[in-house]
């Protein structure tokens, strides 16, 4: 063989010329790349037109908004509702009966047939103006009633922790949608250009059984996605320099990979390529910006006593202050997610004696705390609370190898959820479920009208608010949703 041959596999301009992407860019004068054109014109392959970064950060609502942003409490596992707001007399005198046939959801995940009726072992009371009952397990909930907009009727088709949690997130039980909070930063863009539109705290131990897919953002660009926070180090992962790396190093470090990011944009229009430009300067930015907002040790002594933070913990309390000071610094949606609420009653650690006491006393305070901490600042108008699980509790006593313990199974045909501020009704209870707590008896609300209504707080049209991918739009509510205005003041 010759010494001056050359493999033609290893010439650069030979290995561009026959890979998949060159081909079809130097194709572009074919009746096959024409068709191809054509259906890339139709949406059907083609990737989306990233967005610059003026359309990230400029708000387009449909009509005025009556909330600017959004902080939804989420309790991993599912509260169960007959202990905290709906309270039903009929299952306390029928306690330890066997529960009738009508009260079965049509699926459920291990409660037994011929199971027994389970009353609650908690007294309640009626509060505020509207006189809404509420569990002893509330105290601090109880002094903020008169802003709460309690809803005793949603519902949804799924069971179990994970579809239901991207149900109500996502609007499908599958993962590969894009999430309530991309979507509005997708519509809305950002309120602050030095963090993220869209900010993630857990507590409780561990993620929800949905994981990452309940803030992620689909197919949408890759800058929609929700940021998940940490309480221990650096709040966000690799924010802070590495050791021997000053700031004006990192500035030219991003400049650089701006650059050959640039030309590759410039060379194969992936919108993901622009998408990673603005993350990287985001990134930068975020390197002043969020130590500063996530460090709660600048609150005043009174603010952490109200709220039952303190400053270097993992918890729930704290969480809720940080979601205070996030929006206050121009975050559009903040989700906080709590695990430990799946009270199935297989021993005392998830049972509704000993976990679901100790779940409320995590908890109550600080969502009663977050409300009236946003009214005394007056953000309360502008910012909209929201508290859920995924889906409801069963009647009867799932009494799971008959180990003694109680609790209830998951149950999707009813669960309680409510909202405060934001435009919504104050002092309100909307819908009712029948004598036994077990189905909707008035006004149901899909958890699909609690999208589209939550995005009508937010000025956005749920049915104009899509976008095209496989030759297709989707949008949040998919092909449902109604607004329920009974829902608004």
């Amino acid at each position: 063989m010759s010494k001056n041959y050359v493999n033609p596999l290893l010439h650069h301009e030979r290995v561009r010329a026959i890979t998949r992407r060159h081909f079809l860019g130097k194709a572009t004068k074919s009746f096959g790349a024409a068709a191809l054109a054509g259906l890339m014109t139709d949406g059907a392959f083609s990737a989306p037109t990233a967005p610059t970064q003026e359309q990230i950060t400029k708000a387009a609502t449909h009509f005025a908004p009556k909330a600017k942003r959004i902080i939804y409490l989420h309790m991993a596992g599912s509260p169960p509702h007959h202990d905290l707001f709906d309270y039903k007399p009929l299952l306390n005198k029928r306690h330890g009966e066997t529960a009738p046939k009508e009260v079965y959801a049509s699926r459920s995940a291990f409660v037994k047939p011929n199971a027994k009726v389970l009353g609650t072992p908690y007294k309640f009371e009626k509060v505020g103006q509207s006189g809404m009952w509420m569990s002893e397990l509330l105290p601090n909930l109880k002094k903020v009633a008169d802003d709460l907009c309690v809803v005793k009727s949603l519902y949804t088709e799924q069971f179990n922790h994970a579809p239901a949690q991207l149900a109500l997130y996502t609007g499908h039980f599958l993962a590969g949608r894009p999430s309530m909070g991309s979507w509005l930063t997708y519509g809305l863009g950002s309120e602050t250009d030095n963090l993220p539109a869209f900010l993630v705290l857990v507590s409780g131990g561990k993620n929800p059984s949905a994981g990452g897919a309940a803030w992620g953002p689909g197919f949408l660009p890759s800058i929609h996605a929700g940021v998940q926070c940490r309480s221990e180090g650096d709040p966000i992962l690799y924010v802070s320099d590495p050791k021997g790396v000053d700031r004006a190093t990192r500035r030219r470090t991003i400049d650089a990979i701006n650059k050959i990011n640039e030309q590759q944009s410039k060379e194969f229009n992936c919108p993901e390529t622009l998408t990673r430009i603005d993350q990287y300067e985001l990134a930068f930015r975020m390197q002043t910006s969020v130590p500063e907002v996530m460090d709660i040790r600048k609150e005043s002594e009174e603010t952490l006593e109200m709220y039952g933070a303190k400053p270097g913990e993992e918890s729930f309390a704290n969480n809720c202050l940080l979601a205070r000071r996030l929006s206050e610094a121009g975050v559009r949606f903040v989700q906080l997610f709590d695990w430990g609420w799946d009270v199935h009653g297989t021993g005392p650690n998830d049972d509704i004696l000993k976990q679901l006491p100790t779940k409320t006393k995590q908890t109550d305070q600080p969502v009663a705390a977050l409300i009236a901490d946003l009214k005394r600042r007056g953000l309360l108008d502008e910012t909209l609370v929201v508290w859920s699980g995924e889906f409801g509790r069963t009647v009867m006593n799932e009494a799971r190898n008959n180990k003694g313990f109680l609790g209830r199974d998951h149950h999707p045909t009813c669960f309680t959820m409510f909202m405060a501020g934001g435009g919504t009704k104050r002092g309100a209870v909307i819908g009712e479920t029948d004598e036994w707590g077990a189905h909707v008896a008035d006004n149901p609300i899909h958890i699909h009208d609690l999208q589209a209504s939550i995005m009508h707080l937010m000025g956005i049209d749920h049915k104009k608010l899509t976008y095209r991918f496989q030759g297709r739009d989707f949008r949040l509510t998919d092909v449902h949703g109604h607004v329920k205005k009974e829902l608004f003041a």
